[in-house]
């Protein structure tokens, strides 16, 4: 994907309110071997960038003073409340660098599975992305997974899936994490009624006592 920045002369809190209030947004793009690099976007251009999932997971292309640079997304600061992007983050893309990317997960197939068909197992996708290691030519912009093989009550972790080639899982301690778990439906109990309760309505009425009440003696 391209996109198109500006260079950015002025920092500070003041500087970035009023660029802000022109409809641009501050950033940075920094690391490779040139110094950081203050730099503006188009609010809208960049708001509606953000929302495709890959400006998040792929390499981009910025072009800049004439100048196309590779870049990868690093950060975005939202308002707490309004629908505005306060600032933004990039890092420029070395070629024989390794870098550490957070990819999404894209599953499919689950509805086909005997685990959903036969056993009516819900599947929970306990994870949405991962963050893996690989050199730039080797990122995926996503990653599948099928889930057409799934059984009843299985779990899917890290290393039960095939991973591009040149592209290895960052663990962070988690070794082998569940990406996916499937579980049987939940089943309403029937809870029995509490003593000295009210009958449900249409429920029989107790039997009646045909025993009187003994009379009072007299003195």
């Amino acid at each position: 994907m391209k996109f198109v920045a500006y260079e950015r002369a002025k920092q500070g809190t003041g500087a970035s309110r009023r660029l802000r209030i022109t409809g641009k947004t501050p950033g940075i793009v920094y690391g490779g071997e040139g110094q950081p690099q203050l730099i503006e976007l188009d609010h809208n251009a960049l708001w509606h960038a953000l929302k495709k999932e890959a400006f998040h997971s792929s390499i981009l292309e910025m072009d800049l003073a004439g100048a196309t640079t590779k870049v990868l997304l690093r950060d975005v600061q939202y308002h707490p409340f309004r629908p505005l992007v306060q600032h933004v983050d990039f890092q420029r893309v070395d070629a024989r660098t390794r870098m550490t990317v957070k990819v999404p997960l894209h599953y499919k197939g689950e509805e086909e599975s005997t685990a959903v068909k036969l056993d009516h197992n819900l599947v929970n996708h306990v994870m949405t992305e991962i963050e893996v290691s690989c050199l730039p030519a080797d990122l995926p912009e996503f990653i599948e997974i099928d889930l057409s093989g799934l059984t009843k009550n299985a779990t899917l972790h890290v290393n039960d899936i095939t991973l591009p080639k040149g592209v290895k899982f960052v663990s962070h301690g988690k070794v082998n994490p569940v990406l996916v778990s499937a579980v049987p439906p939940l089943v309403a109990e029937e809870v029995a009624p509490a003593e000295g309760a009210a009958p449900a309505e249409g429920a029989p009425a107790a039997a009646k006592t045909d025993a009187k009440a003994a009379p009072a003696k007299k003195k």
